[in-house]
């Protein structure tokens, strides 16, 4: 209960964190539809850069699986000016990084230099996003470890249940499948297909650019019009993404493995974070299974000693949503810890939650959340969040009150909607 003491000492002792004052970031729309976000920190000598694009694994052929992500992979690992070699040696010699990396929904460059490196470091930038060579070398040897990093993780209990669950709670939809494809779809991909990806899917208008550091947003904008102002969105528009049910079959699974405890995920489709019933579901969740003084933890836990670890949580996305509860358990306590999940869950549709559990959550919740934002990395990713969920550059402020307008009515009724565990899917791996 450590970290629950903290947050109550936090917020009831008059110590909780400042609130934001003002917009996170000043946005603009650049003329070749780049979305520019830029939080001024001009007393930190770092910059932060933040790529996304909008080019994930929902964009993924159905046979062509981890194409995404090894497109988003061989971004820095040579364009037409600079072998891979060449780019690690450029950003390594100033004690700078750049890295992609691909997610549902979206792939991410990220970038961090020194505030006097700022020029050449979006160069390498500009260099990866517009003229990557992907080398046939280079796909080859990464296909190969992304097959091998699937194999082994095929041993790992938590992804395969992951995965499973996925094929439940979006049956039919680009989510129902791995990020990474699978062992056989990403050796099948080729160059051409990588090419091809990019060019279709690569595009100004799809960029979020969110930077954080020593810089000015006038300055910013005319150095990036400089390297991207001339890179402009092929007329065709790409197909939608649809989203994913809203009441896929409620199914349970069993996945055997030579294993001496068991994991066990529950789940069900969930919210954006710009539904209304967001911010109840959030403080709902807390009570249920968000920290240690949680009623999943007291009870499974703590009182029945069933769980070394028992959690619930909301997993956002684009085009679908979840909400879950996971937990590790001894093989022959499986079916107890189970219905002790589903009987905490029941209770939340039933029952008011108490004035002190609210307090509490609240004050965890508010007292926390500026540390999302403690570090130029974390704020430049927040940015992306925020844009990308269209929440508004208010957020932090509006998450506050949000969060702090939550009422025992409001829990109950959408524990009532969200929580019933009639509509959860499960997957147990454990013999």
């Amino acid at each position: 209960m450590r970290f629950l003491h903290l947050s109550t000492c936090i917020a009831l002792a008059g110590l909780a964190l400042p609130a934001f004052a003002g917009p996170l970031a000043h946005r603009e729309v650049l003329p070749n539809g780049m979305v520019l976000l830029v939080t001024e920190r001009p007393t930190i000598p770092i910059v932060v850069v933040r790529a996304y694009v909008r080019a994930g694994s929902v964009y993924d052929p159905a046979d062509a699986g981890g194409l995404a992500n090894l497109c988003a992979d061989l971004l820095t690992r040579g364009t037409a000016k600079r072998t891979g070699p060449e780019l690690d040696q450029a950003i390594e010699f100033v004690g700078g990084s750049l890295e992609g990396d691909a997610s549902r929904d979206g792939a991410t460059i990220g970038l961090s230099v020194l505030r006097k490196d700022l020029a050449l470091g979006l160069d390498l930038l500009a260099e990866v996003l517009r003229e990557p060579a992907f080398p046939e070398a280079e796909l080859k040897r990464r296909s190969e470890e992304i097959a091998a990093g699937i194999q082994r993780s095929e041993q790992d209990p938590q992804t395969v249940a992951n995965r499973a669950m996925a094929q439940l709670v979006y049956p039919g939809h680009p989510y129902s499948r791995p990020v990474s494809g699978t062992v056989e779809s990403v050796r099948r991909l080729t160059r051409e297909q990588v090419v091809a990806f990019h060019r279709e899917n690569y595009r100004p208008d799809v960029v979020v650019i969110s930077i954080v550091g020593d810089v000015t947003r006038n300055e910013i904008r005319r150095d990036l019009l400089a390297r991207f102002g001339a890179w402009t969105a092929p007329a065709a528009p790409r197909p939608a993404i649809p989203q994913a049910p809203a009441s896929p079959p409620v199914e349970a699974r069993r996945i055997e493995r030579n294993l001496t405890q068991a994991t066990v995920s529950l789940a069900r489709p969930g919210i954006r974070q710009d539904h209304p019933d967001y911010f109840p579901l959030v403080v709902a969740n807390y009570i249920l299974g968000g920290g240690s003084a949680s009623r999943l933890y007291t009870k499974v836990r703590e009182e029945r000693g069933l769980a070394y670890s028992v959690y619930s949580g909301l997993g956002p996305g684009g085009y679908g949503s979840s909400y879950f509860v996971g937990l590790q358990t001894r093989l022959e306590a499986v079916d107890e810890a189970v219905r002790l999940v589903k009987e905490e869950l029941a209770r939340m549709t039933r029952e008011p939650v108490t004035a002190r559990e609210i307090e509490l959550a609240k004050a965890y919740l508010i007292g926390s959340y500026p540390l999302r934002t403690d570090t130029s990395g974390k704020m430049a990713g927040l940015l992306v969040v925020v844009e990308e969920n269209r929440l508004g550059l208010d957020w932090p402020d509006r998450f506050k009150a949000g969060i702090s307008r939550v009422t025992a009515a409001d829990i109950k009724r959408v524990a009532a909607t969200y929580m019933d565990p009639a509509t959860f899917s499960s997957v147990t791996v454990g013999k």
